[in-house]
């Protein structure tokens, strides 16, 4: 998980809402990804999603079959989705999304009974730390 803060201040360093992932497998960490929808102009450039897709290009298969995402937030559904169908075996999250959050807040997408994977969910790891970042970020927007 600090992996994943480390991704979150990248993004806080890019003025990007502080959101951080990483993707491992058999214990190395292969892929990364901070939030980057505002510099990228793209709205699925979430940092889940783009630490899948780092990881897909290192192993050369977008199965991430075993592999444990690391994320300080907890996903949105985009990301939900994108988690099940890159065959993620765990996810662990620190700080909860009340609002948006798809995992186990506003809705618990990953539980869906139609669907063909099921998904390990940690959470509240460092939430915390998580939290804060998220937190300080907002009001230092709010300031200016």
């Amino acid at each position: 998980m600090r992996e994943a803060i480390a991704e979150a201040r990248t993004a806080r360093d890019s003025d990007e809402v502080p959101v951080g992932a990483v993707v491992v497998l058999d214990r190395v960490v292969v892929g990364r990804g901070s939030n980057e929808p505002i510099q990228a102009v793209d709205p699925t450039a979430h940092a889940e999603i783009l630490a899948l897709r780092a990881a897909a290009r290192t192993i050369g298969n977008y199965r991430l079959t075993g592999a444990t995402l690391y994320v300080t937030v907890e996903p949105c559904l985009m990301c939900a989705g994108a988690i099940v169908h890159a065959r993620i075996g765990r996810l662990v999250y620190g700080a909860p999304e009340p609002k948006t959050g798809a995992v186990r807040s506003a809705m618990q997408a990953l539980d869906a009974p139609f669907l063909n994977h099921r998904v390990e969910v940690v959470y509240g790891v460092l939430e915390q730390e998580c939290r804060e970042l998220i937190r300080t970020f907002f009001v230092q927007r709010r300031s200016h």
